[in-house]
């Protein structure tokens, strides 16, 4: 993943949206990770016909190529399910800025590189109002040096070491364990060994 996620912001301040909101359960179907865009945020961006709700901001220009949300409080509570993950990122959004997330939305979106800036109420507010207007330009979260910059702005962020640096190395938990891989061989093995001695004695 590159050290920076650059685009639109389009602001989403609905508190408490959960991930049955973000991924309707109708849509959990599929075997694969594809075909989930259309799932995304499905009631809130279709109507009962599947058209279009004009009212709903990623379905207005130009807010329509928005990859940067500026959510409400409390973003991805809810189930556990990652579709909620992989569904925001085929509809192409890189990046959620908002005050705090659920955990295990928070976890989901690391291992899949997702990046979720954490700021102070103040500082959403404050974006929420700037991405707002159509004319705001292209926001900056800079993962590297903690930073969102919109205009003349900059707002520092809170993320944990370990998501940053997962999101910078493309990491994830698969990946980190096979790098132990070595480790957890000769674990077993010891395993194997002891269990073997006391059968025999």
């Amino acid at each position: 993943m590159p050290d920076q996620v650059k685009g639109l912001m389009a602001a989403f301040p609905q508190p408490n949206v959960d991930t049955d909101v973000i991924m309707p359960k109708r849509f959990l179907i599929t075997i694969t990770r594809e075909g989930l865009a259309d799932g995304t945020l499905a009631d809130l961006r279709f109507d009962e016909d599947n058209n279009k709700r004009p009212e709903f901001v990623l379905n207005r220009s130009p807010w329509t190529e928005a990859s940067i949300l500026v959510v409400g409080d409390n973003f991805g509570c809810g189930s556990s399910r990652e579709h909620a993950v992989w569904g925001l990122m085929q509809l192409g959004i890189r990046g959620v800025i908002g005050t705090g997330f659920a955990g295990i939305f928070y976890d989901n979106a690391r291992k899949n590189g997702l990046a979720l800036p954490i700021v102070s109420p103040k500082v959403r507010d404050e974006l929420i109002q700037i991405a707002r207007d159509p004319d705001a330009g292209e926001c900056k979260i800079d993962i590297a040096n903690r930073q969102i910059s919109v205009g003349s702005q900059h707002h520092p962020f809170d993320m944990d070491d370990a998501t940053r640096a997962a999101l910078l190395e493309g990491r994830d938990d698969t990946l980190d364990s096979l790098k132990l891989a070595d480790s957890i061989l000769g674990y077993e093995s010891g395993l194997r060994e002891k269990m073997h001695v006391n059968v025999i004695q």
